[in-house]
């Protein structure tokens, strides 16, 4: 009898060819996952954003540039689909089952994305543990 070399656990996921296959997601194109670099361009442009307002307002103030950061996030994610940042590369932020993404997810997501550490762990969908945690996923178109 062969023995099978390595056990079928419950944990045990096959990797996927590409961002998003587990998803359901095409490998590029509209609706695709959002990549590295539009992802780091549009938090290039949110926290630019942020600073200078400031900058203007608050004589750069550390945790007012956060707080208006984070406010741009939870206000215009579920208004316009994503942050300035996000629909200037194209982007936008979706929940992963469907539908309106509501207000307590870009909550959830932006608490997490302003302390930094949960959006530097990423699965192999390149979702954040940010986005994981708030059901998000952030596609292209």
């Amino acid at each position: 009898m062969p023995q099978n070399p390595v056990p079928n656990r419950s944990g045990d996921i096959a990797p996927s060819r590409y961002p998003g296959e587990r998803l359901g997601l095409p490998e590029v194109g509209p609706r695709s996952v959002a990549r590295f670099g539009r992802r780091l361009g549009a938090i290039v442009i949110d926290w630019a954003i942020a600073s200078f307002l400031s900058f203007a307002f608050f004589h750069y103030d550390g945790w007012a540039n956060i707080g208006i950061f984070a406010l741009m996030q939870i206000v215009f994610i579920p208004t316009i689909g994503g942050s300035i940042g996000h629909r200037i590369f194209g982007l936008r932020l979706v929940p992963v089952r469907g539908g309106w993404v509501g207000v307590w997810r870009p909550i959830v997501r932006t608490a997490l994305l302003c302390i930094v550490i949960p959006a530097l762990v990423w699965d192999s969908d390149q979702r954040g543990f940010h986005d994981k945690i708030a059901g998000t996923v952030l596609l292209r178109g």
